[in-house]
């Protein structure tokens, strides 16, 4: 035997061909073909072309409901990037410690409990303070300060995205919980991987689980 003459037959493994799923016009088929078959003398069971029917039905409905299903899901989701674009020009709040600074900046958050003293800063890009206030003592709630834009100086900063903490005391100089919240005015809807995310005008991109509220944009 020529071994060379076998080293060129082609050693690529043989790919298995690919299961292919029975719909209903298949199902019809098989049927049909084995009642085609069926000796007259020996006619097949009505019990078994009974139960073989009632699959055939079951599989009818199923792909139906299917089909109905999918239907409903693709209207459901044209209406909520419909609804959605009416977030444009709309003030958001999400949870987060950025504000945009436009002339002004909004500063919020929240108090787990009541606090004896509460100081705000805003960070600079390299981490630093760049501003700070305490504003005294505050009860459990929600607030929100508008920062004029000045560093500690009193000089106006640049527009753009900074970093904001909430630093609060009890009466006992014990650490009170602060949530910081924040805000961005909409200025697009994106819609990615079957997701829906919102622009905001900082040039941040939030999705839409992250909105806490919604309301008229400030003037």
């Amino acid at each position: 035997m020529d071994v060379a003459s076998l080293s060129s037959l082609n050693t690529e493994p043989v790919q298995p061909a690919a299961v292919k799923s029975l719909g209903k016009d298949d199902f019809m088929n098989l049927l049909l073909k084995q009642l085609s078959y069926q000796d007259p003398l020996n006619p097949m069971d009505s019990t078994q072309f009974t139960s073989q029917m009632t699959q055939f039905s079951s599989l009818e409905k199923l792909e139906n409901i299917n089909g109905t299903l999918e239907e409903v899901l693709a209207f459901q989701h044209s209406m909520q990037n419909a609804s959605v674009a009416n977030f444009i020009g709309k003030d958001v709040r999400i949870t987060g410690n950025s504000t945009y600074l436009k002339d002004t900046a909004d500063i919020s958050y929240e108090l787990n409990q009541d606090a004896a003293s509460v100081e705000l800063s805003i960070l600079g890009p390299q981490g630093g303070i760049v501003w700070s206030k305490d504003i005294g003592p505050q009860d459990a709630g929600e607030y929100t300060y508008v920062w004029d834009g000045n560093d500690i100086n009193g000089n106006p900063l640049p527009e753009g995205t900074y970093t904001f903490k909430v630093d609060a005391l009890d009466s006992s100089d014990k650490t009170v919980g602060a949530t910081s919240i924040a805000t961005g005015s909409v200025t697009g809807v994106v819609f990615k991987d079957g997701a829906t995310f919102l622009e905001l005008d900082d040039g941040r991109r939030v999705h839409i689980s992250e909105i806490q509220s919604i309301q008229e944009r400030r003037i």
